[in-house]
């Protein structure tokens, strides 16, 4: 297939392409990254379609703190659309929120137009965070009423939209989304980096046995979205000596008011380069995750790919990769004390969890990103009326 990718970015959309070239078909990356940006994540010059001058102005935005958000999405999707559209392609595959305009433009014959979508369906996004909003007291990150409009004209126009994980999809459903209208597309991570030496597992294995501190991660963005008042509490609750916890990725500023309160309770570090997180998860023995919406959260698989056993809620992609008690637990949202609980029953139960992390990394293979691209592949077949794929468990 000849395949156009429309990412304002990177997000999951260059791993996608790489593995869809790999799978040898004629893929276009129209992004904003620079080639040169791209080449070092592995991909050709000759696929990648650049508008540099939209990365510089998005990042002379945020450096001086004023709010172009309308006005950088509109440039990036009026830029798209006309360099879209200037050869065939089997299928347009965008990221929403820059995908307006060229769903818009003049179709041609026989091209397939797609959607992603990284989160739940924005109302429901919009809604759990409202809702988090009047639980922590403060004003968080939410969607703009603009963005919120943009994105479900998107969905209107689109002929199919992709979500990454049962949850998203559902709350699509339950936002009267048609069920046929949806393609369930997990994601994938990079088996060979992400995979551990035997003696990492075999060294993890010997800390839990020996009763030492289990080591408790958590990766991502320190932000209310993703659960960070419940993070502090279990933090709180459980912090001494027989729990080590830690941090890695950004802290927002709505944050970082509390972060400053668990100060010598949770080591805190910034965020790390994707090459060199597995260092990271191999530190750990259980990696937490009390999210509140995240469409998919390739955390998730990265920790899974390193043999962590995963406590995460509901709302994320845990239903499509946890095997409830043999590789992970799921907990509802906004329920810090299921979170301790699991982790007080891993410490009374150390021989137990040992053999969990065994079997973890004897035998469950994470979903890789040939799989993703074979099943965009399957989802994309205009034979196929409604295809979904089974998830990665």
């Amino acid at each position: 297939m000849n395949i156009a990718i429309v990412v304002h970015g990177r997000f999951h959309g260059f791993d996608l392409a790489l593995a869809l070239l790999a799978r040898n078909h004629d893929v276009g990356v129209f992004t904003n990254y620079p080639r040169w940006t791209a080449r070092r994540f592995g991909l050709p010059d000759s696929c990648v379609h650049s508008f540099p001058l939209h990365n510089a102005l998005s990042r002379l935005a945020d450096k001086i703190g004023i709010n172009q958000e309308a006005a950088l999405h509109q440039m990036f999707g009026r830029w798209a659309a006309q360099a879209v559209d200037k050869r065939r392609w089997d299928v347009i595959h965008a990221f929403t929120g820059v995908a307006e305009e060229l769903l818009r433009a003049k179709r041609r014959p026989s091209e397939q137009r797609s959607i992603v979508r990284g989160s739940s369906h924005i109302a429901t996004q919009n809604r759990l965070l409202e809702e988090e909003e009047r639980r922590c007291g403060s004003a968080i990150a939410r969607p703009s009423a603009w963005m919120m409009a943009r994105e479900q004209r998107e969905y209107e126009l689109a002929d199919r939209i992709a979500v990454l994980s049962t949850f998203a999809l559902e709350s699509f459903v339950s936002e009267g989304v048609p069920r046929e209208r949806l393609m369930l597309l997990p994601l994938g991570v990079d088996l060979e980096h992400f995979r551990p030496a035997p003696e990492v597992v075999a060294e993890r294995q010997r800390r839990i046995l020996a009763g030492e501190p289990l080591r408790i991660l958590f990766v991502g963005t320190a932000s209310f979205q993703k659960g960070v008042l419940d993070l502090a509490a279990i933090v709180q609750r459980l912090q001494g000596p027989r729990f080590q916890f830690r941090f890695v990725g950004d802290t927002p500023a709505e944050s970082a008011a509390l972060l400053r309160e668990l100060r010598g309770k949770l080591e805190m570090f910034g965020r790390q380069p994707q090459f060199d997180l597995p260092r990271w998860y191999a530190w750990a023995d259980v990696f937490i995750f009390p999210t509140i919406q995240d469409g998919y959260a390739i955390v998730l698989a990265q920790a899974q790919a390193g043999a962590l056993p995963i406590i995460s809620t509901t709302n994320c992609s845990a239903h499509d990769m946890i095997r409830e008690g043999e590789s992970g637990w799921i907990v509802p949202i906004r329920q810090p004390e299921a979170f301790i609980q699991r982790l007080e029953w891993i410490e009374a139960n150390r021989e137990a969890f040992s053999r969990m992390v065994e079997r973890l990394y004897g035998e469950f293979k994470p979903r890789d990103w040939n799989d993703v691209a074979a099943d965009f592949e399957t989802l994309h077949d205009s034979a196929t009326p409604l295809a979904r794929v089974s998830g990665i468990r």
